[in-house]
């Protein structure tokens, strides 16, 4: 049980869900997303209800993943807030950065190889932000 109601975060895990990404709701499910993984390249977005996840994170993280040439494999999600243990499990993958919704983190062969926290993200544009995203998966990807 998260902190928010599900009737609050639902369209905001839907909006990212229609771009592909696999809602991963529990511990067990983020452990498979990883395993399953290993030897490609896999990209966990924690998703959150403040305003730079709606306005910037979301809407630059999609247009990132049209406009890219090389990208992640696998896309995955967890909802700060909302499946609390599941975004738990993740941020374990994602040290040593410190907790920070939303975020992005980029794993190639299981190995988290790049990381965009919340202070890059607030006050950019989703533009901006599509243009950072898409260089990082053309790196590693």
């Amino acid at each position: 049980m998260g902190y928010y109601p599900e009737e609050i975060v639902e369209p905001m895990r839907q909006d990212i869900l229609i771009a592909g990404f696999e809602d991963l709701r529990t511990p067990e499910e983020v452990d498979k997303f990883m395993e399953k993984s290993k030897g490609s390249t896999a990209v966990i977005f924690v998703n959150s209800v403040c305003g730079c996840a709606a306005g910037a994170a979301r809407p630059g993280l999609k247009i990132a993943l049209q406009q890219a040439h090389k990208k992640p494999e696998f896309l995955g999600t967890v909802f700060a807030g909302a499946d609390i243990e599941a975004t738990t499990k993740a941020r374990e993958y994602m040290q040593p950065f410190p907790p920070s919704s939303p975020s992005l983190a980029l794993f190639k062969n299981g190995q988290l190889v790049w990381f965009m926290p919340r202070y890059e993200i607030e006050g950019r544009t989703p533009e901006e932000l599509a243009e950072v995203i898409t260089q990082a998966f053309e790196t590693f990807c």
